[in-house]
């Protein structure tokens, strides 16, 4: 058996799962967008609290958000359970491959299913924002670029966070890095309005969603 034919078998396998628990993978990772949307795309411009351009610098950042948070634990979730209780670590260690190959594919598999939460997200951010000025059909191209390197970036640190991390310490992976990371990603405020705060502006380059979500912006 070639080694691509074992990639592509781990690969279906993966899908299947995902398919198989999409209501929870949907619930886990488009829930917090959503929620995002409701208070800052669709209330507080109502309310007057924010302007209404707003809308125009939260979307991209809420597809970058979508995106991270599935690749990221679609991609750790499973390892962690993988080397904790189940074992089934070793299953895959056995197929007839390299174990980078192993390691790609699950980066693939967590890319792919990142790519579909961000497209997941953006109808339901037309529908609760209502028509978006600056969202063109000719910006698909680098938007669907942006989201498949974005993904697998993402992804690739799901590995590195699920190969690292125990299963009795995967809450501290929320709040050690990924909710910092989303809060100082620039998803919910576009970089340049770190102007005032130099400090804040150059120290959140360290984090990799601020180019992901300025990128989405086109900037």
């Amino acid at each position: 058996m070639s080694a691509r034919s074992v990639f592509v078998a781990l690969l279906r396998r993966d899908a299947r799962v995902a398919r198989r628990e999409l209501p929870s993978f949907l619930v886990r990772t488009i829930m917090q967008p959503v929620l995002f949307l409701i208070v800052f795309g669709y209330l507080l411009p109502r309310m007057g609290f924010v302007r209404s351009g707003y809308t125009s610098a939260l979307l991209p950042g809420i597809i970058a958000v979508s995106l991270t948070l599935s690749s990221v634990q679609s991609v750790a979730l499973p390892l962690v359970q993988d080397f904790g209780f189940t074992r089934e670590i070793e299953d895959r260690l056995l197929a007839p491959v390299p174990i980078r190959l192993i390691a790609i594919e699950k980066v693939v598999s967590g890319a792919l299913q990142g790519v579909i939460a961000a497209c997941v997200v953006l109808p339901i951010a037309r529908v609760i924002m209502g028509p978006i000025t600056e969202l063109h059909l000719p910006n698909a191209a680098l938007a669907l670029g942006v989201t498949l390197l974005g993904s697998t970036v993402f992804a690739s640190l799901g590995l590195v966070i699920g190969t690292a991390i125990s299963a009795q310490q995967i809450g501290l992976m929320f709040s050690i890095i990924i909710a910092p990371m989303l809060m100082f990603g620039c998803a919910y405020y576009p970089w340049r309005g770190l102007d005032a705060v130099p400090a804040f502006k150059y120290g959140v380059l360290l984090n990799p969603l601020v180019y992901v979500a300025e990128a989405m912006r086109g900037h």
